[in-house]
């Protein structure tokens, strides 16, 4: 009986270390899916980021060269402007 209960309690701990083992086999390929998907996440994050970095890049330029058009056509009536907005803010900025 000693013998069997022997046998018995060696048989449970070899299914306890083999379900420990596949266990952690099943852990290691869901951290690695895990990594796979948040390295996707992070490029196609990057990739929009450059795309919108380039497209805002491209509309500051366009605006500076109408800007810069703008005061060549009209320099008198943009020196205008240019004071009337900084009297407004100064009398903003002074309350």
């Amino acid at each position: 009986m000693k013998d069997a209960i022997g046998d018995l309690s060696d048989q449970i701990s070899d299914a306890a270390s083999d379900i420990g083992a596949v266990a952690q086999e099943q852990a290691k390929r869901g951290l690695k899916h895990a990594r796979a998907n948040i390295e996707s996440v992070a490029n196609d994050a990057s990739d929009r980021l450059g795309f919108v970095a380039d497209r805002a890049q491209s509309h500051a330029a366009s605006l500076g060269d109408s800007f810069g058009d703008a005061i060549q056509e009209r320099p008198l009536s943009t020196l205008a402007l240019a004071l009337g907005l900084g009297f407004l803010t100064g009398v903003i900025l002074r309350r």
